[in-house]
């Protein structure tokens, strides 16, 4: 399984590394030492932190008001296989996006549950609300 330091974490999860070590120090996700002293996040620990998070968000604080980038970079949170076709999604800081694939793609990539992966998005068409 993958781990992620400190400032790997905080940039999947879209905070400030000193973000992401007040939350390992309060307890909120879990972490662990490597032989060098780093604090590392276990990548299933750090899918379901991100889950968690941005269930919590929300609020005029986090409205946004730009176009989102076609690119976002996340963790894996679930993969769901079927006989032909596979369901991924992606928590990409407060996004999650789900991407219907082949089995055949995701076995491919080695694609699992507390990966790093990013999600492109391309659509002719695209509809932009502003809150």
């Amino acid at each position: 399984m993958q781990s992620y330091t400190i400032g790997q974490a905080a940039r999947l999860l879209g905070v400030s590394p000193d973000t992401a070590r007040r939350w390992a120090d309060a307890g909120r996700v879990v972490t662990h030492r490597d032989e060098g002293g780093r604090r590392l996040i276990e990548g299933q620990d750090l899918a379901a932190f991100s889950v968690e998070l941005a269930k919590g968000a929300g609020g005029e604080e986090d409205v946004s008001y730009t176009s989102v980038r076609n690119a976002f970079p996340g963790i894996v949170t679930a993969v769901k296989l079927g006989d032909v076709a596979a369901q991924v999604e992606i928590q990409a800081g407060p996004h999650r996006l789900v991407s219907l694939l082949t089995r055949e793609a995701v076995e491919e990539l080695g694609l699992e549950v507390g990966m790093e992966a990013t999600a492109r998005v391309k659509s002719t068409n695209v509809h932009i609300d502003r809150a």
